[in-house]
């Protein structure tokens, strides 16, 4: 999605539109800066450490940062907000709004209802980032990959997407964190270069720290993210049955907190749990109990052994997904 654009909400939330719109070059501006400013922060950072400009301190704060906006994508704006797989009280149902807002990867209203329409319409014509929309062979396959990573966000959502958040646009309290969606974005960068200027005593210090516990944090979980949409799309195992072509990948299913055990979640979108056998780290399931524990949540969802046997699929293999425009040739 459009990192800065909020969701359109007319007076009547359940009213439907569904059709699109062009986009606003300014708002086209806006997000292109937002995709190209962390990647020019890295080269940037990358020059300023030469020799000096990187430590242990700026490691620290980086991965802080990652963990805490990258959980409150992966458990707030996903399993909790999108799929009510637990329930928590008040003060963690707003905290997670916030923690996933400082990822920068929209407002928690646009991006639950841009997800709920990905699961609807999983690898199908309305599926907003879809690899597999765009013909056989290697160049479509090349754009679809490109689509579902990051070429999706550059297009217009569909207007009358608010029909995919009702329950949600009810809560006052979470349209004024949505609306709010920029400050807890500057707030995600500037916090950091505050805490490794403290640290450090330094400006530099401090610049530092908005560079690599800011921006190039943002393009970390930026891409960790935009990757389930496109790699965990088309390369991993399918041990379930699902009526698209999601897949678990290890590798971002360690990397990305849990979210790249993707064909898990797409055979059971309501659990919180997404590595569903012993060896499928899943961070931020872990997370989850730990919260469970301490009161943080509550009515955990994980599928019985019932129900996951009853959609296993036999044997599970590692592939490569067949290109929808190939293998209807």
């Amino acid at each position: 999605m459009p990192p800065f654009a909020q969701l359109s909400l007319p007076e009547d939330p359940k009213s439907p539109t569904p059709h699109t719109e062009k986009l606003p070059m300014s708002m086209q501006l806006i997000n292109l800066a937002a995709v190209a400013l962390p990647p020019v922060a890295l080269i940037v950072g990358m020059v300023l450490l030469w020799g000096w400009g990187f430590s242990w301190i700026h490691l620290l704060v980086m991965t802080v940062m990652y963990i805490l906006t990258g959980f409150g994508i992966t458990i707030g704006y996903h399993r909790y907000f999108t799929h009510k797989s637990f329930e928590a009280p008040r003060w963690m149902h707003l905290t997670l709004a916030v923690l996933g807002s400082m990822a920068a990867e929209g407002p928690v209203l646009r991006w639950v209802a841009n997800h709920r329409q990905h699961h609807q319409h999983s690898d199908k014509h309305d599926d907003p980032h879809s690899p597999h929309l765009h013909g056989g062979g290697f160049w479509a396959m090349c754009k679809g990959i490109w689509h579902a990573h990051i070429g999706w966000i550059f297009e217009p959502d569909e207007v009358g997407s608010h029909r995919y958040v009702v329950d949600l646009i009810a809560d006052p309290g979470l349209k004024r964190i949505s609306k709010l969606f920029p400050l807890w974005v500057a707030i995600g960068i500037i916090l950091p270069g505050v805490l490794t200027g403290l640290l450090t005593m330094t400006w530099s210090g401090a610049l530092l720290g908005v560079i690599w516990g800011g921006l190039v944090r943002i393009m970390l979980v930026h891409h960790l993210t935009w990757s389930i949409n496109s790699v965990c799309h088309i390369w991993g195992t399918q041990p379930f049955r699902t009526h698209d072509q999601s897949r678990n990948n290890p590798f971002f299913g360690v990397f990305s907190l849990g979210e790249g055990w993707h064909n898990n979640h797409h055979a059971f979108p309501t659990s919180a749990r997404h590595g569903l056998r012993w060896w499928e780290i899943d961070f931020s399931y872990w997370i989850i109990r730990l919260m469970e524990l301490v009161g943080a949540a509550r009515k955990v969802k994980v599928p019985s052994q019932e129900t996951m046997e009853a959609k296993r699929n036999r044997p599970a293999r590692f592939e490569v997904a067949t290109p929808v425009g190939e293998a209807n040739a």
